[in-house]
């Protein structure tokens, strides 16, 4: 097969590419660092905004559901003191979400999933469980959290 002669516009329009190609490719080494030093506040910023607002919701449905039992601000009543140090600090996030799916047997405190015939999904439930952990900043010690009016010692 012969040999094509040399085409100066394409031998031209080659090199264009590449050196593009190049600069392309530095301009991403420089900026991908960038990216890397900015990226990870940039999530946290999203996350606290996210969790922030999911705990807003928590606190509106801990309105319409909890209040009744467990105190305006979780402060107790008839249920336990949800704002307690002890009940925050001894509780996971998952253990508040079952208590709140499944209920606690024996006790007034009914399921509260839809999976168990409640009123919340799975997402409300987290809510109101991000809600009851954003008080942990502030909680009070309340050593009778389980019994705040002390209606079981009696």
């Amino acid at each position: 097969m012969p040999e094509r002669p040399a085409d100066p516009q394409l031998e031209k329009t080659t090199n264009t590419w590449m050196v593009w190609g190049l600069a392309v490719m530095v301009l991403m080494v420089v900026i991908f660092p960038i990216y890397r030093w900015y990226e990870p506040s940039n999530r946290e910023a999203a996350r606290s905004a996210q969790l922030a607002n999911l705990a807003d919701e928590g606190r509106s449905l801990f309105t319409s559901n909890c209040i009744a039992c467990h105190g305006a601000t979780g402060e107790g009543g008839i249920g336990p003191a949800l704002n307690s140090q002890q009940f925050l600090t001894s509780a996971t996030d998952k253990q508040i979400e079952s208590l709140i799916a499944t209920g606690v047997p024996g006790s007034q405190m009914s399921a509260y999933s839809q999976d168990f015939n409640g009123s919340l999904t799975s997402e409300q439930i987290r809510a109101i469980a991000t809600y009851l952990r954003s008080l942990e900043g502030g909680a009070p010690d309340v050593p009778n959290w389980r019994d705040p009016l002390g209606l079981l010692a009696g």
